[in-house]
């Protein structure tokens, strides 16, 4: 299906979520976050010990490297993060998507309302697509840097919490719903 700019006839409001202003879902999220992280860190700790990370066999030069490529990719994953999800939701026929950064999020919005498998494909996209991106990045990258694009792929997945918890949440919602997606808060409306 593709957006719509105008809530149908019979639809009414059944759920509203805003991250920025719910605090107790906030913070919950950032709690699975840091989960996430460390279920991800613990168990590949044993493979691949952490403290090659921080590894100046090559020299300080190349240490330098990888922090400044680290960051700098972190904050280019946010960016692209937030691109496909503007890019899926132009994809399902949104005219104009809205970014920005609230401070404590990056987001992509529109004012569209979307169907209930259009919004969990834009919800998922970009954790799906880096989440094979990333890994296979990660084989093909030597073991000094490792470290380096597993952090992205960590910050790919515990990122990605509130798009998981919305999709976990809307799954379980009727099949009619419209989704509308402002941003960092989500509307939901059924005519069930």
């Amino acid at each position: 299906m593709r957006a719509v700019e105008s809530l149908p006839a019979g639809y009414r409001e059944i759920y509203s979520v805003n991250l920025q202003k719910n605090k107790k879902i906030a913070i919950v999220l950032n709690v699975i976050a840091l989960i996430i992280a460390a279920v991800m860190i613990v168990p590949m700790n044993a493979f691949v010990p952490i403290s090659s990370l921080f590894s100046m066999e090559n020299g300080i030069i190349n240490y330098l490297i990888r922090f400044f490529v680290f960051i700098a990719s972190m904050i280019a994953y946010i960016c692209l993060h937030e691109l496909i999800h503007g890019i899926t939701m132009k994809a399902f026929g949104t005219k104009q998507v809205k970014y920005g950064f609230t401070g404590l999020y990056a987001f992509a919005g529109s004012e569209d309302y979307y169907d209930k498998k259009s919004y969990i494909i834009i919800a998922l996209a970009p954790v799906v697509v880096f989440l094979f991106v990333l890994a296979v990045i990660n084989v093909l990258v030597p073991l000094e840097w490792f470290w380096v694009v597993y952090f992205l792929q960590i910050l790919n997945i515990s990122g990605a919490a509130g798009d998981l918890f919305v999709t976990f949440k809307f799954s379980q919602m009727p099949k009619d719903i419209l989704v509308q997606d402002s941003g960092v808060g989500m509307t939901v409306y059924s005519a069930s």
